[in-house]
């Protein structure tokens, strides 16, 4: 019987859990060990789900037992574990935003390098057989050349200053909270349209909101691509829009209507094509497990390139430039760059 690769949790949030609930449908990951900042949020961690619990992420990243670890922290707290945890040995799964900008991204990199591990900033999306499937219709040709993307993101938090989502201190801030992942996807569909796995952009420009917590709320920006693609992006953490990516091309487009969570359970998702001229063709793509355990088998899958193709290295670090820009255009700037 195959070992399965021993996961650590650093983080005990609700993404946290959810990581958790996908392993135990991971065919290649099992939990043993977590670590939070406390005895009794790790208590009720491991209540939930039977683990191995440590109260202090030093002692999570110390543990023999661990061999890949997730980390789930506030967004600045990303690269300092990264990085001790590439010092540890341990193979680094990195929620996003990876990190604050993409300074901090080069140096969790590095380090990644040096110890010899894997690392992967964790876009589930990128993991799922959905999006395996949008980048095959557009290779086929099904609505000719890619145009345009059309990317949002963004929901109605509750109003919270001290939560991670609007606390600036935190990294609160719609562009690296969900921003992100529209900035991704028009990355890797601007890739297909110059045969490589992405592109970045070559021009930037976007406005936004900052609101009173000093985090962005609302921004928008648009890029401009080699090959002539270009994207419109919204990002949001206080207003509830229509969460889909449309990709128009020279023949039709597609929608996915959800493009981001896909579906929670293993279950079923769907696409639209519409070709030009033609009836619309709806696109079922079946999955065999959830979100999370998909991206927990990606990193299985590759942990001896040290990098994993869904989201490679130079991927996450030209993600985060495009953020960095994305930011400058509104003026938002946090500690991490220097300047808060």
């Amino acid at each position: 019987m195959e070992t399965k690769l021993r996961w650590g949790i650093i983080g005990t949030g609700s993404i946290a859990r959810k990581f958790a609930r996908g392993l135990k449908e991971s065919l290649t990951g099992q939990l043993v060990a977590v670590g939070s900042r406390g005895q009794e949020t790790v208590q009720s961690f491991i209540a939930e789900f039977p683990a191995r619990g440590h109260a202090s992420y030093e002692a999570l990243v110390g543990d023999p037992d661990v061999e890949a670890v997730y980390i789930s922290t506030p967004h600045p707290m990303h690269a300092q574990w990264a990085i001790n945890a590439a010092r540890a040995g341990k193979h680094i799964l990195c929620e996003k935003p990876f990190t604050m900008n993409a300074a901090e991204a080069v140096a969790v990199i590095d380090a990644a390098r040096a110890a010899g591990v894997f690392l992967m900033e964790a876009f589930m999306y990128r993991c799922h057989p959905q999006t395996a499937r949008i980048i095959e219709l557009l290779k086929e040709g099904r609505i000719g050349r890619a145009r345009l993307v059309q990317a949002t993101f963004s929901f109605r938090a509750a109003w919270d200053p001290a939560s991670r989502l609007l606390n600036k201190e935190l990294g609160g801030g719609g562009i690296l909270d969900v921003g992100c992942y529209c900035a991704s996807m028009s990355r890797l569909v601007a890739g297909v349209t110059v045969g490589a796995p992405f592109a970045d952009p070559i021009e930037v420009k976007g406005v936004g909101q900052i609101g009173d917590t000093g985090a962005d709320e609302l921004a928008v920006a648009v890029l401009q691509f080699p090959g002539g693609m270009m994207a419109q992006l919204c990002a949001g953490l206080r207003v509830n829009l229509d969460n889909t990516v449309r990709i128009w091309g020279e023949e039709g487009h597609i929608v996915a209507p959800s493009p981001w969570v896909v579906n929670r359970d293993a279950a079923e998702s769907h696409l639209m094509v519409h070709r030009d001229g033609a009836e619309a063709e709806r696109v079922t793509i079946r999955s065999e497990r959830s979100i999370y355990a998909y991206e927990a088998d990606a990193v299985a899958a590759a942990l001896a390139a040290h990098e994993s193709p869904a989201m490679s290295w130079a991927d996450t670090l030209g993600n985060m430039q495009t953020l960095d820009r994305w930011r400058e255009q509104i003026g938002l700037r946090y500690a991490a760059d220097g300047i808060s």
